[in-house]
């Protein structure tokens, strides 16, 4: 998964063994988002933080950390093992899962919003197991005041494959109330994946019915079962 400067900045710091409560300092990141972001990390107190919360409190923090990170192998071996290969209809259900979270529920859009490639990504595999071809595919980034628009297109061109000339002209947040601690976490913004008809009556307005349908009917099917 694509880790932004900051992540970065927070994973350097972690595995050279400075502690949540100092990397919080530095990077502006609560430590509940770092526990959950550097869960994984190998962590050996360095002398900084020796000193700072003292030898028995850092010790106590690495048996714990390791503790955590043997526990988190366990279950995402357990996990990929259950989950298996994909079948056609696994997708359907994760692909119209997403949907359900983060697709527009607006009559007649298709829309699915996120900042992570990897959603992104996914989605786009969802659409395309239901007949959907790149040419369709539209993006536009939300961005941020600060952002290298330029950079922000390469990157989520490179990160989908959708050609730059599928790309709408980029949206650039500039309220003034707008909290400005996303400008780091969002480097590259948020973008809005949609599918346009191309043509194919079937992928137009239909389509975005079709998949309210589906929702709508799986809900209420999973809701007779409580």
């Amino acid at each position: 998964m694509h880790q932004t400067p900051v992540k970065r900045r927070a994973f350097r710091l972690r595995r050279t063994g400075y502690s949540y409560s100092y990397i919080a300092s530095k990077t502006g990141l609560s430590k509940s988002t770092l526990s959950d972001w550097l869960a994984e990390v190998p962590y050996r107190p360095n002398e900084h933080t020796l000193l700072t919360i003292g030898k028995a409190r850092a010790a106590s923090g690495e048996r714990k950390t390791q503790i955590k990170q043997r526990s988190l192998v366990r279950a995402r071996q357990e996990a990929e093992s259950e989950v298996g290969v994909l079948s056609q209809r696994d997708l359907f259900m994760f692909g119209l899962g997403l949907y359900l979270g983060e697709g527009s529920k607006t009559a007649d859009v298709v829309r699915v919003v996120n900042s992570d490639p990897d959603v992104i990504r996914s989605a786009i595999a969802w659409f395309k197991s239901l007949g959907v071809v790149k040419k369709q595919f539209t993006i536009t980034i939300h961005l941020y005041p600060d952002s290298n628009v330029k950079e922000c297109l390469q990157f989520w061109s490179g990160a989908t494959t959708i050609p730059l000339d599928q790309f709408s002209k980029p949206q650039i947040d500039r309220r003034r109330n707008k909290k400005t601690y996303k400008a780091g976490k969002l480097p590259y913004g948020t973008a809005h994946l949609g599918v346009r008809s191309g043509g194919r009556k079937e992928f137009g307005v239909f389509f975005s019915r079709k998949i309210l349908g589906w929702m709508d009917s799986t809900m209420r099917k999973a809701a007779t079962r409580v």
